[in-house]
C-alpha cells in the first residue's frame, strides 16, 4: 500500500518524471497544444501553470526561475516574448483539457491541453442573439393594420423628401468628417514586448508616457527612459532599449534576434 501519495508519480522516478514534464511543458509553449494522456495532462498543467504567472513579469530574476524549470535557452525567449503578453490579464487558468477518447492498444484516455488564449474558436466572442418580437391583434387586428399601414407609407413619404432635400449637404459633411479623421488618425503602437528587457508592464508604462512605437523609443534617451520606468516593480536596465528599438523599426529583426540572445534580460552579458 502506497500511503501518503499527494500527487501522480506517473511511474516514473523523480529525476524522469521531471524531465518529462520539463519537456512537455517546452513542447506546449511551442506549439501551444499538445496531445497526451489525461493522466500526464493534469499533472503537466500542475506544472507549467505557476512558470507561466512567473512569465508575467519580465525581469532577470523571472527568466532565471522560469529557466530552471525549462532549461531551454529559446522556449524561455519565446514564453517572455510571445506567450506573456497574451496571458497578461488572465488571472489564472491558462490551460484547457479536451479528452478525445481513447487510445487503441492500452486504452488509455487521451486529451489535448492547450493554452486558452491561443484558440481563436473558442476566444471569439459569439455575436448577439436578436429576438424579434410580433404583436398578434384579436379581433379589431384587421382595421388596426390597415391603419398602421397608412401611418407608415405616409412616414415613409414624408422621410424620402427630407432626405432628398438634405442628401447633398449630408454628403459634404461626411467628406469633411472622413478628411478630418483621416488627418488626426494616430500612429499604430508596436508591440514593444519584442525588445528584450521590456515586459508588458514596462510596454503600457512607456505607452502611458507617449513612447508607443519603436521609432519612439529608439529617439527617448535611457535617462528618461529609467525615470518613466522607476516606479515598475524590479530591477531594469534600459540601456540596450533604444539601439534594440532602432533595429526593430529599421526591420532588421534577425540582426536584432542575433544580438538578443547575447544580451541578459536586455542588458549586455557580463564577459
Amino acid at each position: 500500500m502506497r500511503h501518503g501519495k499527494k500527487f501522480n508519480h506517473l511511474s516514473r522516478k523523480t529525476a524522469h518524471r521531471k524531465a518529462m514534464l520539463s519537456n512537455m511543458a517546452c513542447s506546449l509553449i511551442e506549439h501551444k497544444r499538445i496531445n497526451t494522456t489525461i493522466a500526464k495532462a493534469k499533472a503537466l498543467r500542475v506544472y507549467v501553470e505557476p512558470i507561466l504567472t512567473r512569465s508575467k513579469e519580465d525581469t532577470t530574476h523571472s527568466r532565471r526561475l522560469v529557466f530552471r524549470y525549462l532549461q531551454n535557452k529559446d522556449m524561455v525567449t519565446e514564453l517572455f516574448r510571445e506567450v506573456a503578453p497574451k496571458i497578461a490579464d488572465r488571472p489564472g487558468g491558462y490551460t484547457r483539457i479536451i479528452r478525445t477518447g481513447y487510445r487503441l492498444g492500452d486504452n488509455a484516455e487521451m486529451c489535448m491541453i492547450e493554452l486558452v488564449d491561443f484558440n481563436d474558436v473558442y476566444t471569439n466572442e459569439k455575436a448577439k442573439k436578436t429576438t424579434r418580437r410580433s404583436r398578434r391583434g384579436g379581433s379589431g387586428g384587421g382595421a388596426s393594420t390597415e391603419a398602421t399601414t397608412e401611418t407608415v407609407e405616409t412616414a415613409t413619404d414624408e422621410t424620402e423628401n427630407t432626405e432628398m432635400a438634405a442628401e447633398s449637404p449630408v454628403v459634404e459633411e461626411a467628406e469633411v468628417i472622413e478628411e478630418t479623421v483621416a488627418e488626426e488618425a494616430p500612429a499604430k503602437a508596436d508591440n514593444l514586448t519584442k525588445i528584450e528587457g521590456i515586459g508588458p508592464k514596462i510596454a503600457e508604462t512607456l505607452a502611458a508616457a507617449g513612447v508607443a512605437t519603436y521609432a519612439d523609443l529608439a529617439g527617448t534617451d535611457v535617462e528618461k527612459i529609467a525615470d518613466i520606468i522607476k516606479d515598475v516593480r524590479g530591477k531594469h536596465v534600459p540601456d540596450t532599449w533604444p539601439k534594440q528599438a532602432q533595429m526593430a523599426a529599421d526591420g532588421k529583426w534577425d540582426e536584432l534576434k542575433a544580438w538578443q540572445d547575447e544580451l541578459d534580460g536586455g542588458k549586455p552579458a557580463e564577459g
